[in-house]
């Protein structure tokens, strides 16, 4: 199982590496090219610098090939007093895209870890959220993903993640049914090997943290 999070946890970046971009014309061309299958006409007023502006908010919500959430838990503090019990980041609000249909997923993770002698800032497990988001993704993949880098870089006795979000691509087209969550979660370390420890991380979520 760590194998295979650890290998998830990789997998967009070794894409972002491989791939060569086309540069501004041809995106923006590629933007137009659509304009017209819609039906519309890409010259009225109100479209004429869409494919520009489509190409900047692209840059923007796919900022994530261009960053490594490794970085982000580079520094660590040690300096804990002994603090060795469980660390959660709750409610971590995220928007991504679907590599299905590139429509939107919005939700929500919640990320905990047992610390082994050090922690890290609290802003930087969000961070490696919103990197993780700002990629082609699925769920499934980015909980992984999340769980797997947390693991590798900071070597805890444990990491939980659960995720919940609601995906545009089951709200806006097929079956359409709005409002739909789906919940996924993984377990590493002392999270994976103990039912208990589980259990408390989701109570925690749930019930606001109190033992």
């Amino acid at each position: 199982m760590d194998a295979m999070i650890t290998n998830l946890a990789a997998r967009n970046q070794d894409i972002s590496q491989q791939t060569e971009r086309p540069n501004q014309t041809e995106v923006e061309a590629a933007v137009r090219t659509l304009l017209l299958w819609t039906g519309d006409n890409p010259d009225r007023e109100g479209l004429k610098d869409t494919p520009r502006r489509v190409a900047s908010a692209y840059r923007e919500m796919f900022s994530g090939y261009d960053q490594d959430p490794a970085e982000e838990l580079g520094r660590t503090f040690e300096e804990v007093a002994g603090y060795d019990d469980l660390v959660i980041v709750k409610d971590i609000r995220f928007h991504s895209h679907c590599e299905h249909h590139m429509v939107p997923i919005i939700g929500r993770a919640h990320v905990g870890y047992l610390p082994d002698g050090k922690v890290v800032g609290l802003s930087k497990i969000a961070r490696v959220v919103d990197i993780f988001a700002h990629r082609l993704q699925t769920q499934e993949a980015m909980t992984a993903q999340v769980a797997g880098l947390i693991q590798d870089v900071l070597s805890p006795r444990g990491v939980a993640v659960m995720i919940e979000a609601e995906h545009m691509c089951m709200a806006m087209r097929g079956i359409r049914k709005q409002g739909s969550t789906t919940l996924t979660s993984t377990f590493t370390g002392a999270f994976r090997d103990s039912p208990e420890e589980q259990v408390r991380f989701i109570t925690m979520v749930r019930d606001g943290g109190h033992r």
